[in-house]
């Protein structure tokens, strides 16, 4: 017997967005646009909630980004692995010492932190001197200006570091011989020199001496030891010394660690060097001076944390007022609407139906909310950091990465479906008799 054909072949199942209403289908999303602007003044004020969360969001995040971006610029470029040392007042009584006693590191040092500090890497001492009163200490013809005047060895500039734009920087050779040659600072080259003139070579007085011209250098961190670099005037430490008759004195000592090596380590040795090589009581913590911008990174490292995490409290938080603002309205919507999802239910519509109406809705009106925020905080943040776009300053660069947004906009569809949660539930507790018959 043939076998009989199947007239009733077995109906395929809808996907499971197309089964809670979630599929792309104009007509679904024409009645959400109509639902949500039906009652223009009740849907404006339940997503300014959110728009106004996600605003600040923005806002607080972006701040939160340029104050931290200005904060490291202004180490930036210093070895992060340094520590600098100066001579302090003594505060303590020492074999025969008074307390308050001046005293200041010297040439021998040097040798002596070289061969008990094996942890160090690189080590530079450095002078200081500059214009009294305002007269111009750096002079070429009828030009001049007042600038610091400081004194390296060649590894300050591994120490802080520099960018050549013509020329070198002071090498070994120029510290051996004392050679009378220096570096200048970009703002010096442009009041002494033509622009695009080469300066290597030439001649300026620098505190009524000459000294030729090696190289013109660029600082790449915004602060630097005694003034900024680009109105500094660089010249070999063993030069200093002897030309402004500054004997065997050190105003300053700059100093890394290995890498790996933790600098707090390299600044306990050093300080214990120096207080037995000057007579200084070991329980004196005043007569070093020392700045360890490891620690320093470390520190605005741990604020910068400490910022994120708040701002990220109070914006989530205010989000989630908004939410809530959602729920309720979306709770009322639910109310004014029983009799039509009552008809509905009665008509066919299963639950997934029904719970998904009521969270498209809830999430159009809360992303179409947020994203008004995001674009609105995103060009506010522009237009402070064009204003902001002057010189040098602690708070630059306010804005949003990429990933912070796409992540703002996830974050902005699930509070959108957590709101349509409670009155999706309501929604479904809704008897079609009832519904139908209540007025």
């Amino acid at each position: 017997m043939q076998q009989q054909t199947n007239l009733h072949p077995r109906r395929k199942k809808a996907p499971f967005s197309r089964r809670i209403g979630l599929a792309f289908d104009t007509d679904r999303w024409q009645e959400i646009w109509m639902t949500i602007t039906s009652n223009k003044s009740r849907s404006f004020l339940t997503a300014f909630g959110v728009f106004w969360g996600i605003l600040m969001l923005v806002l607080m995040v972006g701040a939160g980004k340029a104050l931290e971006t200005g904060i490291f610029s202004q180490i930036e470029g210093f070895a992060t692995n340094s520590v600098f040392f100066a001579a302090e007042r003594t505060t303590e009584p020492y074999k025969g010492f008074k307390k308050g006693r001046s005293w200041n590191m010297t040439n021998s040092d040097l040798p002596i932190i070289r061969q008990r500090v094996e942890e160090l890497q690189y080590i530079s001492p450095v002078l200081f001197a500059g214009g009294n009163n305002g007269d111009k200490n750096v002079v070429r013809g009828d030009k001049g200006g007042s600038y610091l005047v400081k004194g390296c060895y060649p590894e300050y500039d591994l120490i802080e570091k520099s960018k050549m734009l013509y020329g070198r920087y002071v090498n070994d050779i120029d510290i051996a011989e004392k050679r009378k040659v220096c570096v200048i600072g970009e703002r010096v080259y442009e009041v002494l020199f033509q622009r695009e003139e080469d300066p290597v070579g030439k001649q300026i007085r620098v505190n009524g001496i000459y000294f030729h011209v090696i190289g013109v250098a660029r600082s790449e961190t915004v602060v630097s030891l005694g003034g900024k670099t680009a109105e500094t005037v660089v010249l070999p430490f063993t030069t200093m010394q002897q030309a402004f008759n500054q004997g065997n004195i050190i105003h300053f000592l700059a100093t890394t660690a290995k890498p790996g090596v933790a600098v707090k380590s390299v600044e306990d040795k050093i300080t214990e060097i120096l207080k037995q090589q000057h007579q200084i009581s070991p329980d004196d913590k005043e007569a070093v001076f020392s700045m360890n911008i490891e620690e320093q990174y470390k520190m605005f490292f741990y604020l910068g944390i400490g910022i994120a995490a708040l701002i990220w409290i109070v914006g989530l938080g205010t989000l989630l007022a908004g939410a809530i603002g959602v729920s309720n309205i979306m709770l009322v919507t639910v109310r004014e609407r029983t009799k039509e999802i009552g008809i509905r239910r009665a008509l066919g519509a299963t639950s997934n139906n029904i719970i998904g109406q009521i969270l498209s809705e809830s999430v159009v009106l809360t992303v179409l909310a947020g994203i008004g925020g995001i674009m609105l905080g995103v060009g506010l943040l522009s237009a402070v950091g064009v204003a902001l776009n002057q010189g040098d300053q602690f708070f630059k660069d306010p804005q949003i990465s990429f990933s912070m947004a796409v992540g703002s906009l996830i974050i902005l569809i699930v509070i959108g479906m957590l709101a349509g949660v409670i009155p999706a539930q309501r929604a479904m507790v809704i008897k079609p008799i009832e519904a139908i018959a209540e007025e």
